[in-house]
């Protein structure tokens, strides 16, 4: 198992974070800072990151209902509540897949599996986040193509995959990136404020009937709905 994939499944980050710490020298083997990105630790060696000794863990992915008022990280330097409070405290070396911004309610995955992470995150893998939407006024669809093509922002340009009205100001909005507060921006450039906002699903795998602020360990059929087998 290379490095990233160890650090990975000893739930320090995803493949991605892990390439940082190794490129940063924050990541030893056997006494020893190790930048070689091939190298596959064994069973009897010892790894550390910033002087931490890590084991991997077996997989473990939960998903939580997040309700409004929780930000999606470890600790927050203004005191608010994390997502972190709100499930076990055995389950708090997890890491969040993506992150939803405070306000935002709904689907959030904790996991300590960064192969699972890397592939519902990556752009490549083209990953749909579905999200109900509340608007502050009617909709007016003919906006829908502007949005659709895209709105430049942060320097890139953020694209909804598809937007579906429900009712004159709720819709359904699919997304595969995945940009800071990315749908609230794209609706304030063209003229609406968001009342409310709400992940749905990930993939095929729905949020379902799960209630505000609970969680559940995700099954073999979870899995197969976010097409990763377990």
């Amino acid at each position: 198992m290379r490095l990233n994939r160890f650090l990975a499944a000893a739930g320090v980050g995803s493949r991605r974070h892990c390439d940082g710490l190794i490129a940063a020298g924050r990541v030893t083997v056997n006494g020893k800072i190790c930048t070689n990105f091939s190298a596959q630790p064994g069973a009897q060696d010892h790894v550390k990151v910033d002087g931490k000794l890590v084991r991997t863990a077996p997989a473990l992915t939960i998903m939580l209902h997040k309700p409004a008022g929780f930000v999606s990280t470890r600790k927050d330097p203004h005191a608010r509540d994390t997502v972190f409070d709100l499930i076990p405290q055995k389950y708090h070396r997890l890491f969040n897949i993506g992150r939803l911004d405070a306000q935002t309610e709904g689907l959030l995955l904790l996991t300590n599996d960064g192969e699972l992470a890397q592939r519902l995150t990556h752009p490549r893998h083209k990953i749909d986040k579905e999200y109900a939407v509340t608007l502050d006024h009617p909709w007016d669809p003919a906006l829908a193509p502007k949005l659709v093509r895209g709105i430049f922002l942060d320097g890139q340009r953020a694209k909804i995959e598809k937007i579906h009205s429900v009712s004159p100001t709720h819709l359904r909005v699919v997304l595969r990136q995945g940009i800071n507060r990315q749908i609230h921006r794209m609706f304030e450039v063209v003229g609406y404020r968001l009342k409310h906002l709400l992940r749905l699903r990930i993939g095929n795998l729905r949020l379902a009937d799960l209630p505000r602020g609970h969680w559940r360990v995700l099954t073999a059929r979870d899995f197969s709905r976010l097409g990763a087998a377990r």
